[in-house]
């Protein structure tokens, strides 16, 4: 018999022939109080200083990694932060399904910059307490993240994992790196973190079933590499078996769906960090030109990221006025970690604020014009009070023209005098465009194009 008291509530259950046990309390109020959680059973188990609030994972790549040391407008909040609590998982693999997680609580912020950021800005909006548990690790892609059963879904990842399973060099090597302990050298360290799946195995199973809110999802980076499929790889570059840009979209809601079984939650709510602005291009054309909006860039896969919201309760955070055209670890964290923060205080807390920028509605086709139609504005104008800048529009010859844009109440009348009967529009489509389209609240429009071909 195991007995759990905690705040004014006591419930007891059976513990199985494992010793493995469960119980669930019922939904409280949020409270900045710590109190006691005590566990009854042949001994008895203290946990103090217990707050009840709202619980997001904080996962992906390196710049969900980036310390809050690194962003010193970020660093600033610290001294102004309260009931924040986080909770970092160590970052090892695991070639199978592990049941323990490394980690543990505590009443420090977040190391890192967009989690904390966003824990603070949630915090403030919300009144309620944060608690984040960070799981992330750099230059991982999502097939890192990705549980093995995921086979069954992708061709390409089932392939990935047969080589992978079948490759006992790595496999031993993989096996020789966790024997160290935590005496690992930075070759071994990214050998461990470009695999796939034994992320998922050691720092995201485990964490099921902890009640959180949701997830932040911040990785997409590694996944840039080349425009379409995977491609064949030597020992040299090994890591680039992933999914291509235009491929990645389809592959994270599936991931998404997949991680709300884990969690048996269907309510579990997710934002994804759209890919800032980056002026480099894929493995076959890194030299581009990062307004050009038919450049193999980033753009492609902010479209992928997009696809995400095509499921209920997954935000994708606009960053495309952010970024650095030669960084691919930019220091503007503040706006992010803020956008996330008001997105989790309106969709999971209810509260009424601005949180996106201007949304393409739909387009009108005017003789010599076309009109962007836009939704969620109350107010449409541009940062610096110059004509809309990053719009591009075309012909039946699919030739891309650089528009003259002219706000118009709620719309955008896009012109060129090379393009008479204009067709298509594109919209912020190149790695790092010039924007300066937002909202009421200074929030950026979303980018967006309405041809559908492949170049």
């Amino acid at each position: 018999m195991v007995t759990v008291a905690f705040a004014g509530q006591e419930k007891s259950t059976i513990a199985d022939e494992n010793g493995r046990w469960e119980i669930i309390l019922d939904p409280m109020e949020a409270s900045g109080e710590g109190r006691n959680l005590v566990i009854s059973a042949e001994n008895k188990k203290v946990i103090s200083d217990v707050l009840v609030g709202e619980v997001w994972i904080c996962s992906g790549q390196s710049n969900m990694q980036m310390s809050v040391d690194a962003v010193p407008d970020i660093k600033a909040l610290e001294t102004r932060a309260k009931n924040i609590r986080s909770f970092e998982v160590d970052r090892t693999v695991a070639l199978s399904e592990a049941e323990d997680v490394m980690g543990k609580w505590s009443d420090d912020v977040p190391k890192s910059a967009v989690a904390f950021s966003f824990a603070y800005f949630l915090e403030k909006a919300g009144d309620v307490p944060v608690g984040i548990i960070q799981s992330s690790w750099g230059s991982s892609s999502i097939e890192a993240w990705m549980p093995k059963d995921m086979t069954e879904q992708f061709g390409y990842f089932d392939t990935i994992m047969k080589d992978f399973d079948a490759d006992t060099v790595s496999q031993n090597r993989i096996t020789k790196i966790l024997e160290k302990s935590s005496d690992r050298s930075n070759e071994d360290d990214i050998f461990l973190r470009r695999q796939p799946n034994i992320l998922y195995n050691a720092m995201m199973k485990p964490l099921a079933p902890y009640a959180v809110k949701g997830l932040v999802w911040y990785q997409g980076e590694r996944n840039t590499r080349y425009i379409s499929g995977v491609p064949k790889v030597n020992k040299d570059n090994w890591f680039h078996k992933v999914s291509g840009m235009k491929e990645y979209g389809d592959v994270l809601k599936a991931w998404v769906s997949r991680y709300r079984k884990q969690w048996n939650n269907e309510d579990m709510y997710f934002m994804v960090v759209m890919l800032p602005g980056y002026g480099k291009g894929t493995v076959e054309n890194p030299k581009i030109d990062p307004n050009d909006p038919t450049s193999q860039s980033w753009a492609w896969m902010r479209e992928s990221q997009l696809k995400a919201s095509e499921l209920p309760k997954v935000s994708v955070i606009n960053t495309i006025d952010l970024g650095d055209v030669e960084n691919i670890h930019p220091k503007d964290k503040l706006p992010i970690g803020q956008r996330l923060g008001l997105e989790a205080a309106k969709k999971t807390l209810g509260k009424e604020i601005i949180t996106d920028g201007p949304i393409l509605e739909r387009v009108e086709r005017q003789k010599r014009s076309l009109i962007i139609h836009y939704a969620n504005v109350d107010i449409l104008k541009t940062a610096d009070g110059k004509s809309p800048k990053g719009f591009w529009i075309t012909d039946e010859s699919l030739q891309w023209k650089p528009a003259k844009a002219k706000v118009k109440g709620r719309t955008v009348v896009l012109k060129s005098k090379e393009i008479k009967n204009p067709l298509y529009v594109r919209y912020a489509f190149s790695g790092k465009p010039d924007v300066n389209l937002v909202n009421g609240a200074d929030l950026p429009a979303y980018p967006f194009r309405t041809d559908t071909g492949d170049e």
